[in-house]
C-alpha cells in the first residue's frame, strides 16, 4: 500500500433529507453504477472501441453535486464523463450509442467515450485533453456575465490536470474578471496513475486555488449527503456573489484510469479497503438505519437502473453507421460552386 495515502473510515451520519429525494440520490448513484459495469462488459466484447475511463466508486461525487446544481447551468467535465452527462439530463441511451460509435448517439457517434456533448441539456463535453475544460469553463462563464444570463458554470476536472498550465491561466482569469464558475476537482489521488505527492510539490489542492485570491473548501467525496451540502452552499455563494469558488472533492476510483491500465502503481489491499466506503453501500446502509429505505425498495431501484441500462444497449444496438459520404460534414467548409 501507498504510505502516503490514508484510508479514513467509511462515511456515517444523519440523512437530512425526505424519502423521496433520499432515494433519487441513491437511484442516480445506481444508474451510474449499472450502466459503467455494462459498458466494462461490452468494452470486453469490443462493442464499445477506443479509451474507456469508468467512474465506479466516484459516484457519489457527481452525484452530490449534479442535484445541487439548476437546470440552466453549464456543466464542463472530463473524459470520466458518462456519470456527468447522465445526471445532467442526457438519455442514458444516446450516452450508450455514442460510445457504440452510432450516429444517434449524443456527438452523433463522432466523439465516443470521451467526447460526449448536448446542448440542448448545457452538457459542454467531454475533453479529451487533461485540463482541457478549465478554459472552457471560464469562457462559458465569461459569455454569461457579459450576457447577464443568471447561472453557474461547473467544470469538473481531476486533481492532475491541477499541474497543467491551462489550470493557471483559468483560475488567474475567473478570479481577475470575477466569473461565476466553481471549479470541482475530483482529487481520486492518482491522477492517470500517479500518486499527488509524487507528481506535485504542492499537495494541499484548495491551497493552489487559494493563491488566485479565490474562496476553496475540502469535502469527503465517498459521502453524497456531504458533496451535496458542501456544493450547494459553494454554488449559492457563486450566484449571489457572481465570483469563482473552488471545492475539492476528495473521491477513489475502484477501477483502474482506463480499460488499458495495467494499474501497477497501487495495491490490491489498498483499493479493497476504499471499497468499504464506497458510497453507494455506505448510503443504502443509512437510508436503511434511518428507516427511509427498505431492502425490496433498493431491489426495485436497482432493477430499475438494470432496465434502463437494457433498453440503452438494445437502442445502441439497433443504432445506423454514420454513412461514409458524411463523413466530411462539419468538419471542411463546402466549396461553393460558381
Amino acid at each position: 500500500m501507498n504510505q502516503d495515502i490514508e484510508v479514513p473510515p467509511p462515511p456515517t451520519g444523519h440523512v437530512p433529507w425526505d424519502k423521496a429525494f433520499a432515494q433519487i440520490v441513491l437511484s442516480d448513484m445506481l444508474r451510474i453504477r449499472r450502466m459503467e459495469e455494462k459498458a466494462a462488459e461490452l468494452y470486453g466484447e469490443q462493442k464499445i472501441r477506443g479509451f474507456l475511463h469508468l467512474y465506479i466508486g466516484e459516484e457519489a461525487a457527481a452525484t452530490g453535486a449534479l442535484r445541487a446544481l439548476q437546470p440552466e447551468d453549464n456543466i464542463v467535465a472530463t473524459y470520466r464523463e458518462h456519470g456527468h452527462a447522465l445526471l445532467s439530463g442526457v438519455a442514458m441511451s444516446r450516452i450508450m450509442a455514442e460510445m457504440f460509435g452510432k450516429q444517434e448517439g449524443c456527438s452523433r457517434g463522432r466523439g465516443g467515450s470521451m467526447h460526449l456533448f448536448d446542448r440542448a441539456t448545457r452538457f459542454y463535453g467531454g475533453n479529451a485533453i487533461v485540463g482541457g475544460g478549465l478554459p472552457l469553463a471560464a469562457g462559458l462563464a465569461l459569455a454569461d456575465k457579459m450576457g447577464k444570463r443568471q447561472a453557474l458554470t461547473a467544470c469538473f476536472f481531476g486533481e492532475g490536470a491541477m499541474a497543467e498550465g491551462a489550470f493557471h491561466e483559468a483560475m488567474n482569469l475567473a478570479a481577475l474578471w470575477q466569473l461565476p464558475v466553481l471549479y470541482c476537482c475530483e482529487n481520486n489521488l492518482y491522477a492517470m496513475g500517479t500518486a499527488l505527492a509524487r507528481a506535485e510539490s504542492q499537495t494541499d489542492l484548495c491551497a493552489k486555488a487559494a493563491s488566485y485570491g479565490m474562496a476553496t473548501v475540502q469535502v469527503d467525496g465517498m459521502d453524497v449527503v456531504a458533496v451535496f451540502e458542501a456544493v450547494q452552499r459553494a454554488a449559492q455563494q457563486v450566484r449571489e456573489q457572481g465570483v469563482p469558488m473552488f471545492v475539492e472533492i476528495r473521491t477513489y476510483r475502484f477501477r483502474a484510469h482506463s480499460m488499458f491500465d495495467p494499474e501497477l502503481y497501487r495495491d490490491k489491499q489498498e483499493v479493497e479497503q476504499w471499497k468499504t466506503r464506497g458510497p453507494i453501500h455506505t448510503y443504502t446502509a443509512r437510508l436503511k438505519a434511518q428507516g427511509l429505505l427498505t431492502e425490496t425498495e433498493f431491489l426495485a431501484l436497482d432493477a430499475q437502473a438494470q432496465a434502463e441500462v437494457d433498453a440503452a444497449v438494445a437502442f445502441a444496438d439497433a443504432g445506423t453507421w454514420e454513412p461514409i459520404e458524411t463523413l466530411l460534414h462539419d468538419v471542411t467548409t463546402p466549396q461553393e460552386t460558381a
